[in-house]
């Protein structure tokens, strides 16, 4: 193992330039990170019923020293912002905790005990939350958990602050926008483990903590590592201007798909004049598209949104706070925050268009694209999280595609065979390496990150080639201002140098798969089928499920699982076999294979093999497939 770079002439030069053009003297943001602070979690340190740490926000003391020149020192002030942690008076009757994970969980007082508004990614660490408030509160029951929209952060710690009985007794409403649970198991369970492996680049979650490790993730420092939950909503809001009371709280609904997340909602507190943003206005510019992939999101249509919150709501609010960062007080300056949020989502969906419109494509538009002075002097618009570059690119996909229409694009060879060709018209291996060296001394990064590329894919053994990479990646790394990219570089130079880390959380909570339904539990197995391997199969199975009172029929032809309900004198052919079960034991005869249909709860009538031929085709998705080489 080779050890870490250091910051080089050019990266320290670009570091100081920034400090002396950024506005540091504009202390606000902390003064309101710092407002109504009640008391600290003491240590900072969350762990799990056997001892094991899901979250330590102490790992990041180093950050309230000065910058060093390892970290952007607009990133720096970022995370020192973000590392305030404990519980936070936000109104009368509002309370935060802020810092115990990636995002925050909101606690509203009603008249009997609190509604808790996302309870954060770890039942430990929304416990650990709700335990600090009680304690300085008083030990009130939750009588009302609210989900602002479908990402993990905001949903896993559920089982943390209620039981199931809160729920099923009525106790405890669950409320979220219209196709919360549709999105939020989709989302962690179609695509969940390529997902959760380049989360581990985006949030660095192997790296250490310190300057020259991860010092953040722009949105929040990092994610837990706990246990993530689902309960289900019990009451879903639908539209805006949809007004519900719980334990005594009037809440106002804006309903907003399409923006940060397919399925999210803000909502306004008439009595108190406080606005939840949800996680459509941060202290950053967001994500059109994460790096750890997802669907793009329409920048559009968040643009507009945020407008509707303005006219709707925003100017009879004293106060704006979010699932995110610190919250923003006064009319005026909530106004202004909001607006500029508005202005950055409308700019960068408006200039890519006009700029695609004239032949540029999204690489070419991303690189020279600039945020309007007054949006580009506002710290909430930086991009910590999301980016310029990134975002752009991703406006661009979601109008035009891959394809930058140009023909040479077409059918480029894939990285390996490419890597291949490239290094030999460079003349070889040693060559493209002694030219990198020399462009790495002159400081241009983004090209020795190219052309060294193609040695490694071209020849993954070549050690030279990795640690000039690796030298290469974390001076990108200590070079950017965004928290994930930062990550993401210094990540790949991490394994370039120690090995694949793969991925260090589950991509499938228990209690999230639990909650799919019958049509997606089928779609999560159809992804899974072998192609190739299945082509010449042709399986008929029914599947009765018991306690939802249906049959549903998959048919496995030309390597596609199709899958459909069966009504009573369909007409249509018998099945190979019909296997009757709850929905509880489909669930684990699908996850752990046919053995698991040898049991009194599962009844097989036709040919019993019929279930090994569909999971004989099956394919095991890879938590640890390799990025930074072959």
């Amino acid at each position: 193992m080779s050890a870490a770079s250091e910051p080089s002439a050019q990266i320290v030069a670009a570091q100081q330039a920034a400090a002396a053009a950024l506005p540091f003297g504009d202390t606000a943001d902390f003064d309101d990170a710092r407002r109504g602070f009640v008391a600290a979690l003491e240590p900072g340190v969350v762990t799990d019923a056997d001892g094991n740490v899901v979250w330590d926000n102490d790992s990041y003391g180093f950050l309230r020293g000065s910058c060093p020149a390892s970290v952007h020192p607009s990133l720096w002030r970022q995370s020192g912002l973000v590392i305030e942690q404990g519980l936070f008076e936000v109104t009368d009757g509002i309370y935060q905790i802020r810092g115990v994970d990636l995002s925050n969980m909101t606690i509203i007082e009603g008249d009997k005990g609190v509604i808790v508004i996302d309870p954060l990614i770890s039942t430990q660490t929304a416990a650990a939350g709700l335990a600090l408030y009680r304690a300085h509160r008083g030990d009130r029951p939750v009588t009302g958990l609210i989900y602002t929209h479908s990402h993990v952060d905001h949903f896993g710690g559920a089982l943390g602050v209620i039981t199931l009985d809160d729920v099923e007794s009525g106790r405890c409403p669950v409320l979220a926008p219209a196709g919360f649970l549709e999105h939020a198991v989709a989302e962690n369970v179609y695509a969940g483990t390529a997902m959760a492996r380049r989360s581990a680049y985006m949030y660095g979650a192997s790296l250490p903590r310190g300057p020259r490790g991860q010092v953040g993730a722009g949105l929040g420092q990092t994610t837990s590592t706990g246990t993530v939950s689902l309960v289900a909503p019990t009451h879903d809001v639908t539209h805006t201007g949809q007004e519900e009371t719980i334990d005594g709280v009037r809440i106002v609904f804006q309903i907003t798909p399409g923006t940060e997340a397919p399925s999210e909602m803000n909502f306004y507190f008439p009595d108190k004049r406080a606005l939840c943003m949800a996680e459509n206005a941060t202290h950053t510019l967001h994500n059109l598209l994460t790096l750890r992939g997802a669907l793009v999101r329409d920048p559009h249509v968040w643009s507009q949104y945020l407008t509707e919150a303005i006219n709707l709501f925003a100017r009879n609010a004293d106060v704006v706070f979010a699932s995110h960062h610190w919250p923003t007080w006064g009319t005026e300056q909530l106004l202004e925050f909001l607006s500029v949020q508005r202005d950055l989502y409308g700019y960068l969906h408006d200039q890519t268009l006009r700029r695609i419109n004239q032949g540029f494509t999204g690489i070419e538009i991303a690189e020279d694209l600039q945020l309007p002075p007054a949006v580009s002097a506002a710290w909430n618009t930086h991009g910590y999280y999301g980016s310029v570059s990134h975002n752009v690119k991703a406006i661009y996909q979601r109008y035009m595609g891959w394809f930058d229409g140009n023909p040479a694009h077409l059918w480029e060879h894939p990285p390996v065979e490419s890597g291949k060709r490239h290094v030999e018209f460079m003349g070889g291996a040693d060559e493209v390496l002694r030219k990198a060296r020399a462009a790495y001394d002159d400081g241009d990064y983004r090209w020795v990150a190219q052309v060294v590329n193609y040695v490694i894919f071209a020849d993954p053994d070549n050690t030279a080639a990795k640690e000039l990479q690796a030298d290469t990646f974390e001076q990108l790394g200590y070079g950017a201002e965004n928290a994930t990219w930062r990550n993401f570089y210094l990540t790949g130079a991490h394994e370039l140098r120690n090995g694949n880390t793969g991925t260090p959380t589950r991509a499938n909570a228990p209690t999230v798969l639990e909650a799919l339904t019958i049509d997606q539990l089928f779609d999560s197995i159809a992804l899974r089928i072998d192609g190739p391997k299945a082509w010449n199969e042709h399986v008929v199975c029914d599947w009765h499920i018991t306690d939802e009172h249906r049959t549903h029929r998959t048919e496995l032809r030309n390597g596609v699982l199709v899958h459909y309900d069966r009504t009573d004198g369909d007409g249509l052919p018998e099945p190979q076999a019909a296997v009757t079960l709850t929905h509880a034991t489909l669930l684990g005869v699908l996850l752990r294979g046919p053995g698991a249909a040898h049991s009194d709860a599962v009844h097989i009538d036709g040919d019993p093999r019929t279930l090994g031929r569909i999971f004989g085709v099956l394919d095991a998705p890879d938590p640890g497939f390799n990025i930074v080489t072959p």
